[in-house]
This record gives structure tokens, C-alpha cells and sequence, in this order.
């Protein structure tokens, strides 16, 4: 069952809109006429299912297409937008978008397909199948809410050995003029990054008068999305009594506001600090809104560098934020769109694990481990550090299976989609592009997280020892790893100290660490849900 608004048949063209393109300025509305052409929208079960999506993301997604099908409704716009609630009474399509798509083809007639360049490459091949079989034309357009475009991102990719964020992320600020001096071409305060007054761990007494994070109340819609989630998806992960994510732009504004006011001038600081029970700290917390199209990363840039010329926040803070932003944001999509189908199946490691089975429970004795798991499933959430050093670490170091994490890392964030989450876990957690994208496996021992955090106070586990009833898996896991994998990482310069470091192991040694690091595997990967 389509909207109240539902289109004539024979519309001129019919304009898709997806889950992650809620911009009001896209380039599909460009020419659009209220009285020619009609909006499509979607909402279908493949969505949630390809992989076992948790609660907090469904919602996030479904919350904010209902609340953008509205605002255009409100504009004038013609919509057909089928609610999940209606799939029942479509089954001859089936719950998905290609499925659902043909049969509204079918029905109102259209002359041509409009979209704005998905950020998906299932989702792409699927909607282009379609517009093929029924003989339309598929008007393909650029993504603007992005600095570059991927075409960008090839020139400057083509005859590089190697592709760094650094040198993409120096020719967009000079590109855009992002933190300049006046004269257009030296970094303000003399350098490009400021990584060296960034990342402080918050000592023993932790952090103080952390500012509260920004989180809406549900309205009618939300509710009502919260109620169906729990419903139809009552078996998938996580949980919705914490839900509190921007579904609209102006919400979206609000958290924007509100985190260049009270939490970036400590961003930089401790933006790779972890604390047991913090999940907020001084993060964005935009990464949603930005990947739903609510916020434009221009206007997010703008108000960071605004705050540093004000007098707001600290340019190392700022500095830090906008390389997220318009460095490796616009980098990891560059990766994703020139690289795909391929990228997909990387495992340059051939790691070959299954996932552990408390991924999708929390249930752990490693305290690091169970915190970032908890919070992710009760909030769809777990800051990059966490991601990156804790449950990717992790899932590295055991041999999991890239496309496995790459999965889990898809269903469990609300900030997910693939263009982004991809080349973050497959090449930046889990090495599977063997290095394409990052310089080194971020590979490191317990020690780490001893140090950017206060985790292993309590914990079973001490990250000084290797074996042992008291070994710590991250550090049996981690000197295994360099032990399984040294003939390759030998022929990369970057891990020359952590080789040093292993080859003053001897023989006994290490052999009780390969033993023990199987052991550790053949427990957590014989676990079932």
C-alpha cells in the first residue's frame, strides 16, 4: 500500500530516494516538477536481513525516511512511500527494493528512473537491473552532498604505488581552502596534523564534566517505528529503550550545535581515550546524521573552523575533527567506489575464523571486550577506538574471517552504510586489501588498551602476560599474530620494531604462545549463540 500521495500513472519520472539520501538538496530533485514527476520510497525487510541488522539501526533508518517523506509531502511533492507495515499486501513483489521498485514501475507507468548515486554497490546493481529489464532509462547522478566525487578520487589514485589518506586529505584542504593561512596555501600554525596534541588517555582519575550527550525524545513517528522494530524484528540484536538519534535535519542541526559548543575543544584531546561505562566522552556523535544525508559535511566543517577562528576550541581540535571529515570520509569512499566488487572479498591474511558468538551478546570475560559490545548493542554505538583497537583488534589478532566483521560492523552501527563501514573494517580494521588503504595492520598487545584506558582494572586478565592463567588474549593473540604472519610483515618497513621485539623471543617462548593462542581460539570460536 502506497501513501496517502499516491502518484497518477504515467508519471514523467519517477525519483528514487533511499534510506541514506534524506537530503533535501540532493541532485534527484534537480528539475524535479510537483505537477510531472513523483517521489519513490521504500521501506522492505532485504534492508534489514542481508545482514542481521540490530534494532537501533533499523530504527534510525526507518524514523528518518518517514520523517523526510513527510517534509517533501509538505513541499508539494508527490510520494509513494511503502511502509513495511503493508509488505503482506504486496507479496508478489517480495520485501525487497528491486521487487518492490518493478511492481510500482508496473503500476504508475513512469517514462525514466531518477536517482542520486546510492552509497551502496548491491543496492546500485539491483535498482540498474530493474530500470534494464523494464526498458527505462536510469538517470544516474552525482552525490553532492560529498567535497569530491569519486572520479576525483581516481584521478588522484592513478599512478600512486600507494594510496594515503595524508595526500588526498592536504589536496582537499588546499582544494576548498579548509584551515588555511591567508595567503591560500600554508596550514594554519604551520602543520597539516596535529596528531602529536591529540590523543591523551584521561590518567587515573578518568574523565570529568563530560558534557551530556545530545539525544531526542521519540515523537509519534518514532514511537511508532520503535514499536513496529520491536515487533517484526523481535529476534534481531540490541535493544530501543536508549533510542534518542537525530531523525530529522533540524534535530540533526541541534546535535551539531551542541557538540562544536560543549564537546570540541576536548575532541582532539582525548578522542582515542576509552572509559568503562562512558559512551558518549567528547565524540560528535554526528556520524548518523552525516551518513543520512541530514547534515552536509561543508556546513560541519564550517562550524568546526568557525570555533577555532572564534576563539571556540583549540586548532588541534578542530584540525582532528575535520580530518575525519574531509580527509577520511572522503578517502573511504574513494577506496569503496574504485576498488568494488572486488574490494568485497579481500583476506590478504586469509584469516578463515568464524566470529565468536558473544559478538552478539556481550557475554565475555574480557572486560575491554564486553563494555564495547554492551554499549554498541544498547546504543548502536562504540566511538572509532573502540572499533578499531577493541573489537576489531580483536576479531584481527583471532583470524576472523573479514567479510565476517565486515558484516557485524554493517548490522550492529547506526552510522552504517556500506561505502563508509567497508573500507573502515576491511582494510583499515581487518588488513584484508593487504595495505591498500592503510600503511600497517593496527596491530598491538593488551598494553594498549591498558593505556588509553582503564579496562583492565579489574579484569581478569593482565595485559603485561602472554601466557598463563592470567595471560591476556589480546597479548597471547597478538605476539601469535606476528609470529604467524612475520614472513609478510617482514617486507613491510613500518613493522620493523614490533619484529625486533618478536625476535627476542626464544623458541620455548614462542612456542608456548602458539599454544596457548590456540587454545584461546578453539574456545571462543566453538562457543554457539
Amino acid at each position: 500500500m502506497a501513501s496517502e500521495s499516491t502518484p497518477r500513472v504515467g508519471v514523467r519520472n519517477l525519483v528514487i530516494v533511499l534510506g541514506d539520501q534524506l537530503d533535501q538538496q540532493s541532485s534527484a530533485f534537480d528539475g524535479f516538477d510537483p505537477a510531472l514527476d513523483a517521489v519513490w520510497m521504500a521501506e522492505v525487510d532485504e534492508e534489514s536481513t542481508h545482514v542481521w541488522s540490530a534494532k537501533q539501526r533499523i530504527a534510525v533508518f526507518l524514523s528518518a525516511m518517514r520523517h523526510f517523506a513527510a517534509h517533501v509531502r509538505a513541499r508539494g511533492f508527490t510520494v509513494r512511500y511503502t511502509r513495511l507495515e503493508t509488505q503482506q499486501e504486496t507479496a508478489t513483489a517480495g520485501s525487497t527494493l528491486a521487487g518492490e521498485l518493478a511492481r510500482s514501475i508496473n503500476h504508475l507507468k513512469p517514462s525514466a528512473l531518477v536517482i542520486t548515486a546510492p552509497g551502496d554497490w548491491r543496492v546500485l546493481q539491483a535498482l540498474r537491473a530493474v530500470a534494464q529489464r523494464e526498458g527505462l532509462p536510469f538517470d544516474l547522478r552525482d552525490d553532492r552532498h560529498f567535497f569530491s566525487t569519486v572520479r576525483d578520487f581516481a584521478v588522484h589514485a592513478k599512478g600512486r604505488k600507494q594510496l594515503r589518506l595524508e595526500y588526498w586529505y592536504r589536496e582537499l584542504r588546499m582544494k576548498y581552502a579548509i584551515l588555511l593561512e591567508d595567503d591560500g596555501k600554508t596550514p594554519l600554525g604551520g602543520r597539516w596534523n596535529f596528531d602529536a596534541d591529540n590523543r591523551e588517555s584521561f590518567g587515573k582519575q578518568g574523565p570529568t564534566d563530560v558534557p551530556a550527550p545530545t539525544r531526542m525524545p521519540p515523537d509519534e513517528i518514532t514511537t511508532e517505528v520503535m514499536q513496529l522494530v520491536n515487533t517484526r524484528f523481535v529476534d534481531h540484536p540490541g535493544q530501543l529503550e536508549s533510542f534518542g538519534w537525530p531523525v530529522t535535519r533540524e534535530e540533526a542541526l541541534l546535535s551539531l550545535n551542541d557538540f562544536v559548543r560543549e564537546r570540541l575543544p576536548l575532541f582532539g584531546q582525548f578522542e582515542d581515550a576509552m572509559w568503562a561505562g562512558e559512551v558518549w566522552l567528547y565524540h560528535s556523535h554526528l556520524s548518523a546524521a552525516l551518513n543520512l544525508k541530514l547534515l552536509n559535511p561543508r556546513e560541519v566543517v564550517c562550524a568546526a573552523e568557525l570555533a577555532y577562528r572564534e576563539g571556540r576550541a583549540p586548532l588541534a581540535a578542530v584540525e582532528g575533527f575535520v580530518r575525519q571529515i574531509l580527509g577520511w570520509r572522503e578517502y573511504v569512499r574513494g577506496i569503496y567506489w574504485t576498488q568494488m566488487p572486488d574490494y568485497l572479498e579481500g583476506n590478504a591474511l586469509n584469516a578463515q575464523a568464524d566470529l565468536p558468538a558473544f559478538y552478539w551478546t556481550g557475554n565475555t570475560d574480557m572486560a575491554c571486550l564486553k563494555d564495547a559490545i554492551s554499549q554498541t548493542l544498547k546504543h548502536g554505538y562504540a566511538h572509532h577506538i573502540q572499533r578499531l583497537m577493541v573489537t576489531g583488534l580483536y576479531a584481527l589478532l583471532l583470524g576472523v574471517r573479514p567479510q565476517a566483521v565486515h558484516e557485524w560492523y554493517l548490522s550492529v552501527y547506526v552510522d552504517a552504510v556500506e561505502w563508509v563501514e567497508l573500507p573502515n573494517t576491511l582494510g583499515m580494521s581487518q588488513y584484508g586489501d593487504g595495505g591498500l588503504m592503510a600503511s600497517k595492520p593496527y596491530v598491538a598487545s593488551g598494553r594498549y588498551i591498558q593505556r588509553m584506558s582503564n579496562y583492565c582494572q579489574g579484569c581478569r586478565y593482565d595485559p603485561a602476560v602472554s601466557t598463563g592463567p592470567k595471560a591476556c588474549p589480546y597479548t597471547t593473540l597478538y605476539w601469535d599474530f606476528l609470529i604467524r604472519h612475520e614472513p609478510k610483515l617482514k617486507k613491510n618497513p613500518r613493522m620493523g620494531m614490533q619484529l625486533k621485539n618478536l625476535a627476542r623471543l626464544d623458541t620455548a617462548a614462542r612456542d608456548a604462545i602458539t599454544t596457548q593462542a590456540g587454545q584461546h581460539r578453539a574456545a571462543v570460536t566453538s562457543a554457539v549463540l
